[in-house]
């Protein structure tokens, strides 16, 4: 009896955690939406407050969106460092009031972040499908490396090589078929 899911098991798990996750990033008190090089947060508030009216710092590691004198929208510690003179906020009208947009520039541009906040629900990084448009956006070079490390990344997750030790097991397969005669029960791929 296999312990793997069949497909439409694991369609019907996929879609139950997708689920989950939509509900838990639609109770945020805020949205927020990322590339590969950066991080893109709006928090909507009432179209009464003004930019004095708002409190927002943002540091390397940390970040706090609120309005003056209540408690803070977002309060806490970022999953991973952001360059702070390349990130920024405004503040802009809505056809329902007003946003609180920031925009945060990741220092290391090859990851995904799987929450803003390290307090708040995590999304699944590996079900991340980059827009061709911005994939496209990359020269070949960088296109092909970021593919590779989303690649090898969804093979670590799933316990099956990356396409460096499969590059290996494929060289390793093919040597032992030019020699029949030698033995490799003892050989430790590592």
């Amino acid at each position: 009896m296999s312990s793997e899911p069949s497909p439409e098991e694991q369609k019907k798990l996929d879609a139950e955690a997708k689920a989950k996750e939509q509900a838990e990033q639609a109770a945020l008190p805020y949205k927020w939406d990322q590339t590969i090089k950066d991080l893109d947060i709006t928090v909507p508030i009432e179209s009464k407050f003004k930019g004095k009216d708002l409190d927002v710092k943002i540091t390397r590691n940390t970040l706090r969106v609120g309005i003056k004198g209540q408690s803070p929208v977002i309060d806490g510690e970022l999953p991973h460092p952001i360059r702070v003179d390349d990130s920024t906020w405004t503040l802009s009208t809505t056809a329902t009031g007003k946003d609180i947009e920031i925009h945060l520039d990741k220092v290391n541009q090859m990851e995904w972040w799987a929450h803003v906040l390290t307090s708040a629900p995590k999304i699944d990084t590996s079900k991340i499908q980059p827009e061709n448009s911005k994939l496209g956006d990359l020269d070949g070079e960088t296109r092909g490396m970021v593919e590779k490390m989303m690649f090898d990344q969804r093979q670590k997750e799933m316990g099956k090589p990356t396409s460096d030790e499969q590059k290996k097991l494929d060289i390793l397969e093919q040597f032992k078929v030019q020699h029949p005669e030698m033995d490799f029960s003892n050989v430790k791929m590592g």
